[in-house]
């Protein structure tokens, strides 16, 4: 009798193992899942620069705002990044040139950011995003438009005049 329970209870104990385990077998790990740990979104694959954190602080009522974007430039030559936001004929073109083994931090030490006259986009939607360098194909991405209600995007937020002036 004793040698059956001893066979139970080691079959009840393997079963309740594999039933609590098994979940992590099948479900995918979220440190394996790529994400932007930021407010803005990253793009790979769009030619030999990468855009890190790109996002758009706009005025209160939309109707303009602020690209920032740090750009990397990893080769041995200068290159172009072409942005254009929003989609058809209304999509506003932007450029800009990165020299060689060099990052350009947009809104940050020291860089202005890209002021974006005519975004007709609120704080809290997406607005599409194609960025594109080299050779390649280049990326289509929802950017995020975030407004200044947090301390440190309130000075990237375009003033009146900035918008006014163009």
């Amino acid at each position: 009798m004793n040698s059956r329970r001893l066979i139970a209870s080691i079959a009840v104990g393997a079963a309740l193992a594999l039933g609590t385990t098994g979940c992590s077998m099948i479900s995918p790990q979220a440190t394996t899942i790529e994400y932007s740990a930021a407010e803005g979104v990253n793009v790979y694959d769009n030619g030999p620069l990468d855009v890190r954190n790109a996002f758009i602080v706009a005025n209160e009522d939309g109707s303009a705002g602020n690209f920032v974007a740090a750009i990397v430039n990893d080769t041995d030559e200068s290159h172009t990044l072409r942005i254009e936001l929003g989609e058809g004929s209304s999509s506003i073109p932007l450029t800009v040139r990165v020299p060689a083994k060099t990052t350009i931090s947009l809104g940050a030490d020291g860089e202005d950011p890209i002021l974006v006259e005519d975004l007709d986009t609120p704080a809290g939607a997406d607005i599409p995003g194609y960025f594109q360098s080299g050779d390649a194909e280049g990326t289509l991405i929802p950017v995020p438009v975030l407004d200044g209600e947090l301390p440190y995007l309130a000075p990237l937020v375009p003033s009146v005049a900035e918008a006014t002036e163009g």
